[in-house]
């Protein structure tokens, strides 16, 4: 059930970003979406969407490699020493 969880965790924001790379791409040819009046307003909806899925599948992945200890050391999470 768990894999599940983080496998639905990981395609939404999988598909958000999708929707952004055709957003971008649709506007680059002249393609206006329903939403969107401006062409400049859905390539930057776009953008948003695009990386803020891509930003929150690296933060997963990255948290998840973390907890295995299988990142390189300048990833690791450094101890307060006060």
């Amino acid at each position: 059930m768990e894999r599940i969880m983080a496998l639905l965790i990981l395609v939404i924001p999988g598909l958000g970003a999708a929707l952004g790379i055709k957003w971008m791409r649709d506007a680059l040819f002249g393609i206006s979406d329903p939403p969107f009046a401006l062409l400049w307003l859905q390539f930057f909806a776009g953008f948003l969407l695009f990386a803020a899925g891509l930003a929150f599948i690296g933060g997963f992945v990255l948290h998840h490699d973390r907890k295995r200890n299988k990142v390189q050391t300048r990833f690791q999470r450094r101890r307060n020493t006060r």
